[in-house]
C-alpha cells in the first residue's frame, strides 16, 4: 500500500498563537516547526509499521516549506511548495494509487472555539459552508480524497475536528493533542502526542480499507466574506451568485469542479 499524508501545523501539539505558525517570527516558530516535523515522522513511522510500502508527503501549510526533510524516513517523498492546481493541500494524490491518507496538525474550521487559530484556507472569510455544514479544510480535503476513492483513515490535531471526524468517518483513528480554551490551548504532551500518533497511524493503516469516504451525490457551498467588496469581486466566478452582500454562493454535482470554485473564489491570492 502506498500512503499520502498531508500536513498542517494549527493543530500541532501546544501551538495557540499566529506567530507559531510563521517563518517570519523564527524564535516563536521554530519550536514548532520541530514539533510539526515529529508528528509528521511519527505518523510515516506508524505507516510503516502498518504495512505502508511508500509514503509521498505534502507540506501543506503556508509557504509549503515547513518539515525538516532530512528527519523523515527514507520510503518518504515529500512535496514542498505549491503547484498551483485545483487539489491544493492534496496536491500529489492524482498521480499513484494510494490506499490510505492521513492528516497532521488539522484545525477546526473557520469560526470554531475548538481552536484559537481555527479557519478555513485564509482569513478573510467568516465561514465556509457545505452543504449545511461548518466546513473545514479536513472536510474539503476528505471529500477530495473520496473523489479519487482513497480512504480516510488518520486525523490528528484539536479535539473538536476530531469529534467531527469521527462523526463523518466512524472507524478514522484520531489524536486529539489540543483543546482550545478562548484564546487558549489545552494541549498533551508533546512526546505523548509523537507516541499516539505513531501508534494511530500503525492502526489506521491496518484497518484503512473500514474508512471510506461518504460522498455526497451534490454539493452547496456559501462562503461568508469578513468584506462586501472582496465578496462583491469573487461573485464574478461563473455560476456564482452574491447573497446579502457579503456571501459567494456555488452548486454542482462534481466534486472536482467545487475544488475549481474554491481555488478562484477562495485561495488567498
Amino acid at each position: 500500500m502506498n500512503v499520502f499524508i498531508s500536513a498542517d501545523i494549527e493543530g500541532t501539539c501546544g501551538i495557540t498563537d499566529w506567530s507559531e505558525t510563521e517563518r517570519s517570527t523564527p524564535q516563536d516558530y521554530e519550536p514548532f516547526q520541530k514539533q510539526m516535523t515529529r508528528e509528521v515522522k511519527a505518523a510515516c513511522k506508524g505507516a510503516l509499521e502498518g504495512g505502508a510500502k511508500g509514503i509521498l508527503l505534502k507540506d501543506a501549510h503556508d509557504s509549503a516549506r515547513n518539515i525538516k526533510v532530512s528527519a523523515l524516513p527514507e520510503e518518504v517523498r515529500i512535496l514542498r511548495g505549491w503547484t498551483g492546481d485545483l487539489l491544493s493541500m492534496m496536491s500529489g494524490l492524482d498521480t499513484d494509487d494510494f490506499g490510505a491518507v492521513l492528516f497532521t496538525g488539522y484545525h477546526a474550521w473557520a469560526s470554531c472555539p475548538g481552536n484559537p487559530l481555527s479557519h478555513t484556507m485564509n482569513l478573510r472569510n467568516e465561514h465556509v459552508l457545505l452543504n449545511g455544514v461548518l466546513a473545514s479544510e479536513f472536510l474539503i480535503n476528505t471529500y477530495t480524497a473520496g473523489y479519487y476513492g482513497v480512504p480516510v483513515a488518520f486525523l490528528a490535531g484539536d479535539q473538536d475536528l476530531c469529534t467531527f471526524a469521527r462523526e463523518l468517518i466512524p472507524e478514522m483513528v484520531t489524536v486529539p493533542v489540543n483543546k482550545g480554551v478562548g484564546g487558549g490551548v489545552l494541549s498533551i504532551h508533546p512526546d505523548v502526542a509523537v507516541e499516539r500518533i505513531r501508534a494511530g497511524a500503525k492502526e489506521a493503516v491496518e484497518k484503512a480499507h473500514k474508512c471510506k469516504v461518504p460522498m455526497p451525490d451534490h454539493f452547496d457551498s456559501q462562503i461568508r466574506f469578513r468584506e462586501h467588496k472582496l465578496a462583491y469581486s469573487k461573485s464574478f466566478y461563473p455560476g456564482a451568485t452574491l447573497e446579502e452582500g457579503k456571501t459567494v454562493c456555488f452548486s454542482t454535482d462534481d466534486w472536482y469542479e467545487m475544488l475549481r470554485f474554491y481555488h478562484f473564489v477562495l485561495s488567498d491570492g
